[in-house]
């Protein structure tokens, strides 16, 4: 997810590690199967901001390089 673009949307395909913040952002919704949006960064690039389920959710950047997605997968 890190190397998204604003507006690219693609579906997580794997969660690598599961530390706890890693849990608690797949217990938001970022678990495989998800459709996601990068909606855009802070200022600096960290963190990211990503739409699923119709909200937003803010992931630092580290964390997000651990969620692997399909930029190919067709996204409704």
């Amino acid at each position: 997810m890190a190397t998204m673009e604003p507006g690219q949307r693609a579906v997580i395909t794997a969660v690598t590690g599961f530390d706890g913040t890693i849990q608690r952002l797949m217990s938001l919704g970022l678990v495989e199967g998800a459709a996601i949006e990068m909606a855009g960064a802070a200022i600096g690039g960290d963190p990211l901001e990503f739409r699923l389920y119709g909200c937003g959710v803010s992931v630092r950047r580290e964390q997000a390089e651990r969620f692997l997605i399909d930029l190919s997968e067709p996204v409704g």
